[in-house]
């Protein structure tokens, strides 16, 4: 971050950046928890850029994430703007006989190592940024599993070696999106196995669902439209019956009364 510009507006992508670090400072034990919600609520509450500078400066990355006077542009979720070079925010994850996650706005390193022993853990790239066009996760479970969760478009590589146990093969050979990360999923599996699984972002997931509540409603309003216009068609069919109707009824009398003066003018 420039200090010639500590006013300029801070965005929700530079507060989540701040917050990033902070998580990765409590994982470490670099801060304690109450040390970590005090921040936290700090980085949420920041405005400029001049608030989030000293959050992090006694952590090692030193300063807040570096801030361009031209302004990045936000995450757009075009791959372009998640693939980001430079070092991932996360190594490495261990589990004995306990579970890790990993999830969220984290940054996936080149390489990504993880260890479980009688436990397991997931690692969500669902919302992650990359440090390279390619990465590597090397996942060794040992009477223990993890999960690899990865987005839609994103190449899937699984080279595990499973004893006893596996690597789930299922999402490999699904053919990824131009510019997306290559995920390349290695290991070791002894009475365990790891798992890989495609799934939409919790965001994507409202967003579809919201799709498919509007065109539902859509097609709600057109139904009610038909039936409307039916409706009225009909409607108006009886009318023009009924018009008909007293139309010749009143011919009818008329020719009546005129056959009625008619009699009566040949009497006299």
């Amino acid at each position: 971050m420039t200090d010639d510009a500590p006013e300029l507006r801070a965005s929700d992508a530079d507060r989540e950046r701040v917050a990033e670090v902070l998580r990765d400072a409590l994982a470490e034990g670099r801060l304690d928890m109450s040390e970590f919600e005090e921040r936290l609520d700090a980085t949420y509450r920041a405005r400029t850029y001049g608030e989030l500078a000293p959050i992090t400066r006694d952590l090692p990355v030193g300063a807040a994430p570096r801030v361009s006077m031209t302004k990045e542009p936000e995450v757009t979720g075009d791959w372009a703007d998640r693939i980001t070079g430079g070092e991932g925010s996360s190594s490495w994850a261990v589990a004995v006989m306990s579970g890790f996650q990993r999830k969220g706005r984290w940054t996936v390193p080149k390489r990504f190592n993880s260890f479980a022993f009688w436990g397991g853990g997931d690692i969500d790239l669902r919302e992650a940024r990359f440090a390279d066009r390619e990465v590597v996760i090397n996942c060794v479970a040992i009477m223990g599993g993890m999960n690899v969760i990865v987005p839609p478009g994103v190449e899937v590589v699984v080279r595990g070696i499973g004893i006893m146990g596996g690597f789930d093969q299922r999402e490999e050979g699904v053919i990824g999106e131009p510019g997306a990360p290559r995920v390349i999923i290695t290991g070791f599996a002894f009475w365990g196995g790891v798992g890989v699984v495609r799934k939409l972002t919790r965001a994507e997931k409202l967003r579809v669902k919201e799709e498919r509540r509007q065109e539902k409603l859509e097609r709600k309003a057109a139904l009610k439209e038909l039936h409307t216009s039916f409706r009225d068609d009909v409607e108006e069919a009886h009318r023009k019956m009924l018009d008909g109707h007293r139309d010749l009824m009143h011919e009818r009398r008329e020719e009546r009364r005129e056959e009625r003066e008619r009699r009566r003018r040949g009497e006299d």
